[in-house]
């Protein structure tokens, strides 16, 4: 047994950062020391660490979407990176290692492996990236949000997506919308970073409905002022804001969410309990967000419009099937409860301390 620290390794958007932050505040509920492997080029390094937490950065920034030369010097990056992550490791000695995704995860799992840390890494997609691919290969343990996204190389536990502790405790669906009346209640969510396209044909499909509606809209750093330009030209009642801080607030406000389908927005609409449109990230890895949005369509939680197809009209039409009939709102809300797994952070974290111990 190895009583180091837990070594976190996370970052980039807020899909890996938050189920990470989830699972180091559970860790130091616990008095387990807590180290967090990150960049601070991701969004980790902007987010205030719980008490207890030490951060420790990797030169290494994402791949996906640069240009030739930043391909052509990769090799170089990432053998940089799981050098520096080496070095880590062998001042921390942590005692385990947990991989939650984003680009650190890579360099600090191969630095994990190559120091005899033992290795846990967290999918959160129904289709696994390219590095928890690869590093399932040398993981102790597998933990899965969603059954079948990876092969079972190693023993695969499935876990769920851990999610901020504050949703955990709202209020059921059946007792927040109880007999809500009003102009219906929308949330814009385009994830972290904010959705170009959400922020552009949002505000014309909303401007459509015959239904009255206000609007909370989520439209990232370079859009905010945009975005809420377009809501005033076209009367339409709106609070637009650069990034949503107290999520488990809004949740509870809405009736439905506009957004995308990134694993964790999912887990989030399911603990919370909120029926959504979602509209997929067109150019996602393998498509990964269609395939996370099919598990709640499939089930009747959620409408999906695929971005190529989203327009003011068709984000309208689906609106309206809401607007026309509250009940569905609720319906769809108990759908997406029921999916919920909401002991998604604690299953991790035990995950995490019985390879500490040495099972």
């Amino acid at each position: 047994m190895n009583a180091g620290p837990v070594m976190i390794m996370a970052g980039g958007t807020g899909g890996h950062v938050f189920p990470a932050l989830a699972v180091a505040r559970a860790l130091c509920d616990r008095g387990v020391d807590v180290v967090w492997l990150g960049s601070r080029r991701g969004l980790e390094s902007r987010i205030k660490p719980p008490a207890g937490v030490a951060m420790e950065w990797l030169t290494i920034s994402g791949l996906r979407g640069r240009g030739f030369l930043v391909w052509l010097l990769a090799p170089l990056t990432v053998g940089r990176a799981v050098l520096q992550a080496l070095l880590i490791f062998r001042r921390v000695r942590p005692g385990v290692a947990l991989g939650m995704g984003g680009f650190v995860s890579a360099p600090g799992g191969l630095a994990a492996w190559l120091a005899r840390v033992p290795l846990l890494i967290h999918e959160q997609n129904t289709v696994a990236g390219y590095a928890n691919r690869l590093l399932a290969r040398f993981a102790r343990r597998v933990l899965l949000a969603f059954p079948g996204a990876l092969p079972a190389h190693r023993p695969c536990i499935e876990t769920g997506n851990p999610v901020r502790r504050e949703l955990l405790s709202l209020d059921p669906p059946r007792i927040r919308f109880g007999e809500r009346t009003g102009p219906l209640r929308i949330l814009v969510l385009g994830g972290s970073q904010g959705a170009r396209i959400l922020n552009r044909k949002v505000p014309e499909g909303l401007a459509k409905l015959d239904a009255e509606c206000t609007v909370l809209h989520q439209a990232g750093r370079s859009d905010t002022r945009e975005v809420e330009s377009a809501y005033r030209r076209l009367g339409v009642k709106s609070n637009v804001r650069e990034f949503i801080v107290d999520m488990a607030q809004v949740y509870a406000w809405a009736d439905i969410a506009v957004c995308r389908a990134g694993a964790l927005t999912l887990a989030e609409l399911s603990v919370v309990g909120l029926g959504a449109i979602l509209v997929p990230f067109a150019l996602a890895a393998d498509d990964h967000q269609t395939r996370n949005a099919q598990h709640l369509v499939g089930r009747g939680a959620a409408a999906l419009i695929a971005e190529r197809d989203l327009s003011a009209d068709a984000l309208a039409h689906a609106v309206e099937e809401f607007a026309a009939n509250r009940a569905s709102a609720l319906a769809r809300a108990l759908r997406a409860h029921e999916m919920a797994r909401p002991d998604a952070t604690d299953d991790v974290v035990k995950a995490c301390l019985r390879v500490r111990a040495g099972a």
